[in-house]
């Protein structure tokens, strides 16, 4: 890797002595070698019949299970990837389902299809590796590959008794997967085969809709065989369009609802891009379709539930999507206006979404019967999230029925649109269906399990397994309510948000913490978010000292925590608690609910919801502590940057006696603070540990020295001996405004998005290429300058997906590690390299979002040595302990692969805890592994253990 990209807020004003004298410092070196090196880290995959426990997280040999006298297990087949764009979806949809449908009662089996469609068991394990290159870069050696299809399935027919099938798009949701299924007689979830082909090809399915009786979007499919030019200038024309510039939306015909799918103006724009669909093959067709001005964007879940002989589908609350424009003027052909992959899955300030919607009552009321007819007309199966739009009355209306009229859709308020049906819906920790789901009193687990139980009922095979696995759950149920009954419930206050450019991050790490915690049931886990008192509109335009702001906390009800920004979060507590809007969604839900109760009621194994909808309570942040003080609780800080990290939270808390998570308020400062780090590690260089030169400006004063940037960019280059420089802000983390500039002209491109306040750069506008660069809002008040760390290049071999290309030009390389225990016996991790797919700096995805990068942890022997890998960890815990570090923390750093010297980068002392965070991998490459949910568990102990001798940490 080729970055200080892990680092970020390092404030350092003098050069490092180790960087003047240190000869192993990272420079040019004369050395040059270069192999590619096959990964061959063996991991034990058990038997693929696995059990994923709660308790102790264990994975067991099936053939070691013994059958309860009274009931059994039911057995899950878990199948995600497939060759679509989706695939990382699909595996962050297979993690969250493998996180919540766990159980004593269940045994779950993990597989994954690789885009040629090869079959492949893996561990639970496997499934937290991160992307879909991950995966397919370790499948050699950490799964058991199947020589066909027709193998894999007579092994599901003797392994499980019912698939889920979480693979999105192309042989996920077109009848590829189903039809396998349906030919071995395998039951499984969802939607039979004939009846996915009907509803997964769109141009299909609009004719379909048409014939029901409901309007449509008037559409234009292209062919990859043929591309008629004068056939779709006549179709603009007959729909009032210019055939010049006209605006239009062209997606693929076959693939999920996100992927693919843009504008185009006119109609050769629109060939352009429809082939552009087919040569990427994300289609072998493109469908071009009417862009409705106006319209609002909706989305809803159906589930079929009830006894077989009376199951009908009922549509849960649904969503309105709102789309915001940013005047940033950041993308010329108009992508603001369509609900596309980012700003359906990373958290973004372009969208918004209202549950219930803000339509009139009747307008929610019409799609809710209108999704069910859809669900019904089309014989679909468990479960389905249908998407379309409301176009108000008084706009002109662009839809089309059959024979020119149509039965369904019509209101006083305007016209409902269904455009996409959705067979397996995205099942993220904060997807649609749990968000619509949460909102009827259902949980994450509660919602997947009424899925899998409705779907095993379906098939009559099933029948014996399923009487002992409903056995089997009704007895482990009685034994946990006696069990709960017997002592008090520990509270656990996870606390996230926060108004630096990591909120974001802090959501997904703070959600994902509560999730986790969910699952103890000798806990009570409250989600709390921490947000400037005024809320984040005031705050966020202006630069106030920490120390003067006024903080408000929100604990919150389990439903609006599933949101994708802390914006969204503040919104939606204050509509929660709006006085005619909460009578609305209590009418609302109420008639959900009741629907529901009438079905769920008929069935034996339903018993009840999970929780019940309570408002969102707000609190300022002394208020929120003497809470915390009053109900004995342990408080979880998963908020990164800001008060959550420079010490003022910890003592705060510390001085209540209220035991927290992480390291406490000296050790805080010091991270925090990059001098500091500094300083304190500067007289550790003759044990192996170097430190970094920094150059700090205030944003002030560099911006208003514009005329100087030429004297200041000589002086930086001069003063680092280096021609390439990073910036990065002073006190913000490794996820934000991270740039490397190559030129005055770079640092000019980087200094006007601060004065404009721009909220990105956009790819490829400094001199080197690079993907987005996401910047911090509010803007920083200081910036750091350090040379541009050259280091060996880590990446995929090319023409393989499972080799390394590994050029040892410096012998340095950047690794992260994860450090755990008590103050003054902290351990390590083994470290983490991570292949970064594009750039020299990891991307917001690459780090938290599980989208792209491979993690190689520990680096492979061809890359470190071991002796240098030993030296690198017993260094890396050197630097915990003489920080003060206690907890859990992470430190990034360069090391020497020959030597296992360590160059600190920086210290996170409230790192990343999102579901794809290294720390997890890091955690789960242990010998046990220690899966998620354990892993924050021990967290949660070590905080009540912080003055006793012995840690839960003991991994060694």
């Amino acid at each position: 890797m080729a970055s200080l990209s892990q680092s970020q807020c390092m404030k350092l004003s003098s050069i490092s002595p180790a960087f003047k004298s240190n000869p192993t410092f990272p420079r040019p070196a004369h050395s040059n070698y270069a192999f590619k090196l096959k990964f061959n880290h063996k991991l034990a995959v058990k038997p693929v019949r696995v059990s994923y426990e709660v308790a102790g997280a264990e994975i067991k040999d099936r053939k070691e299970e013994e059958e309860e006298e009274e009931g059994r297990k039911l057995r899950v087949g878990l199948i995600c990837g497939g060759p679509s764009a989706e695939r990382g979806i699909s595996l962050n949809s297979a993690r969250s389902v493998l996180d919540h449908i766990q159980g004593e009662d269940l045994i779950v089996s993990c597989y994954y299809v690789d885009p040629d469609l090869n079959a492949y068991a893996v561990s639970p394990a496997q499934l937290y590796s991160n992307t879909p290159a991950d995966f397919d870069f370790k499948l050699e050696s950490l799964a058991q590959g199947f020589e066909s299809l027709n193998e894999f399935t007579n092994h599901l027919s003797q392994s499980v008794d019912i698939v889920f099938p979480v693979i999105h798009g192309r042989f996920g949701e077109d009848g590829g997967i189903q039809e396998l299924l349906e030919k071995a007689n395998i039951p499984f979830v969802g939607t039979s085969c004939q009846q996915c082909k009907r509803a997964f090809d769109k141009y299909n399915a609009s004719i379909e809709l048409k014939n029901l009786g409901f309007p449509t979007i008037p559409s234009f499919l292209i062919d990859q065989t043929k591309t008629n030019k004068q056939q779709l200038i006549q179709w603009f024309q007959n729909n009032n369009l210019n055939p010049q510039n006209g605006k239009v939306i062209v997606k693929p015909t076959k693939s999920g609802s996100s992927i693919g799918v843009r504008t185009a103006f006119g109609a050769e724009d629109s060939i352009k891009k429809a082939l552009e669909i087919i040569s990427s093959k994300i289609d072998d067709n493109a469908l071009v379709e009417i862009f409705l001005e106006g319209g609002k964007e909706f989305t809803a879940i159906v589930l079929h539930v009830g006894p077989v002989s009376d199951r009908q589908p009922v549509v849960l609350l649904p969503t309105e999507i709102e789309l915001l424009n940013e005047n940033n003027n950041e993308n010329n052909e108009g992508e603001n206006g369509i609900f596309d992959y980012r700003k359906k899955y990373l958290p973004s300030q372009q969208v918004k979404y209202y549950t219930p919607p803000g339509f009139e009552e009747e307008v929610t009321e019409c799609i809710r019967e209108g999704a069910k007819r859809v669900f019904e007309g089309l014989n679909l199966k468990d479960f389905a999230r249908i998407d379309g739009w409301f176009l108000p009355a008084g706009k002109k209306e662009k839809v089309e029925g059959q024979n020119g009229n149509f039965a369904f859709g019509r209101t006083e308020f305007g016209t409902v649109v269904f455009t996409d049906i959705n067979l397996i819906s995205g099942m993220e920790q904060t997807s649609f269906l749990f968000q619509q789901a949460s909102k009827v009193g259902f949980s994450h687990s509660g919602i997947l399990r009424t899925v899998i139980q409705n779907a095993v009922s379906r098939f009559p095979s099933l029948t014996p397994a399923t009487q002992k696995w409903n056995s089997f759950s009704q007895k482990l149920r009685r034994k946990k309510s006696v069990k709960n009954n017997g002592g008090k419930k520990k509270k656990v206050f996870v606390l996230f948000g926060g108004d630096t450019s990591e909120r974001q991050v802090s959501l997904m790490s703070g959600t994902n913490v509560w999730l986790n915690l969910q699952s103890f049931h000798d806990l009570d886990v409250v989600p709390c978010l921490l947000a400037p008192m005024d809320g984040y509109s005031s705050s966020l335009n202006q630069n106030i000292d920490e120390f003067d702001k006024s903080w408000a906390v929100w604990t919150l009800p389990y439903s609006l925590v599933l949101r994708h920004t802390t914006e969204e979060v503040h919104d939606a507590c204050t509509e929660a608690i709006d006085p005619d809007r909460a009578v609305l969604t209590t009418k609302l839900r109420a008639k959900v609910v009741s629907e529901l109760k009438e079905h769920l009621m008929k069935v034996e194994w339903f018993n009840g919801f999970d929780f019940e909808e309570i408002p969102p309570v707000k609190y300022s942040l002394e208020e929120w502590i003497q809470l915390a003080k009053d109900s004995g609780a342990t408080v979880f800080i998963a908020v990164h940057g800001g008060i959550g990290e420079d010490g003022t939270l910890q003592l705060m808390l510390e001085s209540e006696e209220i035991p927290y998570t992480g390291p406490g308020p000296a050790a805080s400062r010091t991270c925090i603070d990059k001098v500091k780090t500094s300083e304190t590690l500067r007289k550790l260089v003759d044990k192996g540990v170097l430190t970094i030169p920094k150059d700090v400006w205030s944003v002030e004063n560099i911006l208003k020295n514009e005329i100087k940037l030429e004297t200041i960019w000589d002086d930086l280059i001069t003063m680092f001996r280096s021609q390439t420089i990073c910036v990065k802000p002073a006190r913000d983390g490794c996820s934000t405004g991270v740039a490397r500039l190559c030129s005055v002209e770079d640092l000019k491109v980087y200094l006007n998005a601060l004065r404009n306040l721009s909220p990105r750069i956009l790819p490829n506008s400094l001199s080197r290429a690079h993907g987005v660069i996401e910047m911090a809002v509010p803007p920083p008040k200081q910036l750091i300058f350090e040379p541009f760390i050259e280091t060996d290049d880590v990446s995929i071999a090319s023409g393989s997906a499972h080799d390394l290309a590994f050029s040892g030009k410096s012998e340095w390389v950047e690794v992260t590690a994860g450090v755990f225990g008590r103050n003054g016996d902290m351990r390590c991790f083994n470290p983490s390299v991570t292949v970064k797919e594009t750039g020299d700096v990891l991307s917001l995805e690459e780090k938290f979002q599980g989208g792209t990068g491979i993690n190689l942890t520990p680096p492979p022997e061809e890359i470190i040595s071991e002796e240098a890998l030993k030296k690198c960890k017993e260094r890396m815990e050197l630097i915990a302990n003489t920080l003060g570090l206690e907890g859990f923390s992470r430190i990034d750093a360069f090391v020497n692969v020959e030597t296992g010297e360590v160059l600190v980068i920086e210290v996170n002392t409230v790192p990343g805890m999102t579901p794809s965070t290294v720390l997890i991998h890091q955690a789960l490459a242990e010998e046990p592994p220690i899966y998620p949910q354990e892993f924050f568990r021990k967290i949660v102990d070590q905080a009540l253990m912080r003055t006793k001798y012995i840690s839960p940490f003991s991994f060694r």
